[in-house]
């Protein structure tokens, strides 16, 4: 079955079919390395946060803690991540992204640079340099994303 023709009109639907290549070539990094989105993600935030506890990771990640249990549990079986219990406190357990952990998901960062060189390799530098001003125009006076 062929899918229609896509019609995208508005300013608004182009920027969402460019957030959308740009989180697909996120993904397809994400999946060559045999992890979920939210494996990743929480990996990513332990590098970033060593020693962090489970309800740290729940907030971030905007789920559950039992939800957090589970996928540190694959996580730890594929030796990415360990759990570390404090001297004196042995009820709280502290998780660290292990070296086999924090190199899986090295290169990221080079990765979506180079997703985002692919995306405006139409535009030269002062069709780039316009874009940027443009976009940095609309976001000044729009609320700042968070997490909560």
């Amino acid at each position: 079955m062929n899918e229609p023709e896509m019609s995208l009109t508005s300013n608004l639907e182009l920027l969402r079919w460019i957030g959308w290549a740009q989180q697909q070539a996120g993904l397809d990094w994400i999946r060559e390395r045999d992890l979920s989105h939210q494996q990743s993600f929480a990996l990513g935030f332990l590098v970033q946060n060593p020693g962090s506890i489970q309800r740290d990771i729940a907030e971030m990640t905007r789920t559950t803690p039992a939800s957090v249990s589970s996928l540190l549990q694959g996580l730890e079986k594929r030796g990415l991540i360990e759990r570390r219990t404090e001297e004196g406190n042995e009820r709280s357990k502290r998780v660290y992204a292990t070296d086999a952990g924090v190199e899986l998901i090295s290169g990221f960062d080079v990765a979506m640079r180079d997703a985002e060189e692919s995306i405006l390799a139409p535009l030269d530098q002062g069709e780039r340099d316009a874009l940027h001003a443009l976009l940095t125009k609309i976001t000044s006076v729009l609320p700042r994303p968070t997490r909560s």
